[in-house]
């Protein structure tokens, strides 16, 4: 059945005599009003809740940011006293609170701590060199055993590849905890060096003996989007399973004559199918896989092939990107097939809202609200984000999220099928047809009258 109209000066009076309700009326309904009034302000506060919640205080609720500490000082003697200056720093900073309660800090050596920066396990690392004792003795009058071994200094390493927002929120920490250390060590000297040896220049190198130094390790490439190219990615699969999964439902929904098409002043319905809702799902199942490969391929090419985007493993990309999609497209098509129209939003807050929110794209987990924290450990993007974060910046080293993306993209998708299953041949069995049969009894009957009727008076077979 389709209908629609060429000529609206023609059609104006028979339009009017045959469809007499009007606007002002159904407008005085209290009914028509009260879904949108319900649906779109609760909407909007949840959306509001899970965007602002977010990022209104990072460093209020930062906790548990990874870095590592090396100390690699050896720190010197003077007579029978031994001072090892990096050894207190060390200390100090897991003992201070304003550090340690936003910090996750673990004492390691130079070579694990790159080991897990290499696999974005760290964002930051504080290293403090061999020399720092025998080169602030030195350099302040006390001449230990051996020679100096260069300025003093602390060195923040930081990894961009982890995340630019929390490898700022790491420095903004670190830095004035290790200028505060720089000044107590510079006191802590001013209190061993004798008086007479004290000369003006020692003492204003004592003011502030340590030079905090920040460098970049392993910087991110020069087409990275300065590091959120991992996010967009991540976004763009989610993106291709979710759009994938409304394309795929309300299409099949079309052809199987559930839904209607309306393009322009076209409209049309065909005859509904009679066909389960199980045999249904399986139908936009069987689609999504196809539809959502050619998606994420695409991206990928688009990505790669014309943006020039760094994607040292393409392919790579492609295939979780696309098991990925697979496993949010499925989600998708269970949820509009479980709850029908209000399907839809609920797959938007729960694939998009939640997970833009709790990815860690922007602002890290560990500075998220606690309960966005918790449900980033369920949330698609964030698993999404782990592997692509590893496939372009992390070698692709299955430790550094590319295995756990993979694992949660399957687990996610065998948890949709099971569901989609169950809650689906649950529908069939308690007879919950989409159509009852007497009712596409009915419609057909009267689409095979209205057919009959065209042709009688227009001479139309094809009843349009």
């Amino acid at each position: 059945m389709s209908s629609h109209s060429s000529s609206p000066a023609s059609n104006a009076g028979p339009a009017r005599r045959g469809f007499p309700v009007t606007a002002r009326e159904l407008l005085s309904s209290r009914g028509l009003w009260a879904l949108p009034l319900i649906v779109g302000p609760v909407l909007l506060v949840l959306i509001t809740v899970f965007y602002i919640g977010s990022v209104a205080d990072p460093i209020g609720h930062l906790h548990g940011l990874p870095v590592a500490v090396v100390n690699s000082d050896r720190g010197a003697a003077i007579g029978t006293r031994r001072i090892d200056i990096g050894q207190q720093v060390q200390a100090g900073l897991s003992r201070t609170p304003a550090v340690s309660g936003r910090l996750g800090l673990t004492d390691t050596t130079l070579t694990a701590a790159e080991q897990g920066m290499d696999r974005g396990a760290y964002y930051a690392t504080v290293v403090m060199p061999a020399g720092l004792t025998a080169s602030l003795l030195h350099l302040s009058g006390v001449y230990p055993g051996g020679t100096a071994s260069g300025t003093p200094e602390f060195v923040i390493l930081t990894n961009p590849r982890a995340g630019t927002t929390a490898v700022s929120l790491a420095s903004g920490v670190l830095q004035p905890a290790l200028e505060a250390a720089s000044r107590q060590i510079g006191r802590q000297l001013a209190a061993i060096v004798a008086a007479p040896r004290s000369s003006p220049l020692t003492r204003e190198f004592l003011a502030d003996p340590v030079t905090v130094t920040t460098v970049q390790y392993r910087p991110l490439p020069s087409h990275a989007a300065l590091g959120l190219s991992a996010f967009y990615t991540a976004l763009l699969i989610l993106m291709c399973g979710f759009l994938g999964g409304i394309i795929v439902h309300n299409s099949v929904d079309v052809a199987l004559g559930y839904a209607t098409s309306e393009v322009g002043p076209r409209w049309g319905q065909r005859r509904p199918v009679p066909i389960s809702r199980w045999q249904t799902l399986l139908i936009k199942w069987v689609m999504v896989v196809p539809i959502t490969g050619l998606m994420a391929g695409l991206m990928v090419l688009v990505a790669t092939g014309i943006l020039r985007m760094d994607a040292p493993y393409p392919w790579l990309l492609w295939l979780v990107g696309w098991l990925a999609a697979v496993s949010v497209a499925a989600g998708t098509v269970v949820l509009f097939a479980v709850l029908g129209s209000p399907g839809q939003l609920l797959a938007m807050l729960i694939f998009v809202y939640a997970g833009l929110a709790s990815a860690g794209g922007t602002i890290p987990v560990q500075a998220l609200p606690s309960w966005l924290a918790w449900l980033a450990q369920f949330e698609p993007l964030r698993q999404i984000l782990a592997g692509t974060r590893a496939i372009l910046y992390f070698r692709a080293i299955a430790g550094a999220g590319l295995a756990r993306s993979v694992i949660a993209a399957a687990s996610g998708l065998v948890f949709w099928l099971i569901v989609g299953t169950v809650l689906v041949r649950w529908y069939d069995r308690r007879g919950l047809s989409r159509m009852s049969p007497e009712l596409l009894a009915h419609v057909h009957a009267s689409a095979d009258a209205f057919k009959a009727g065209n042709v009688a008076a227009t001479g139309d077979e094809s009843g349009s």
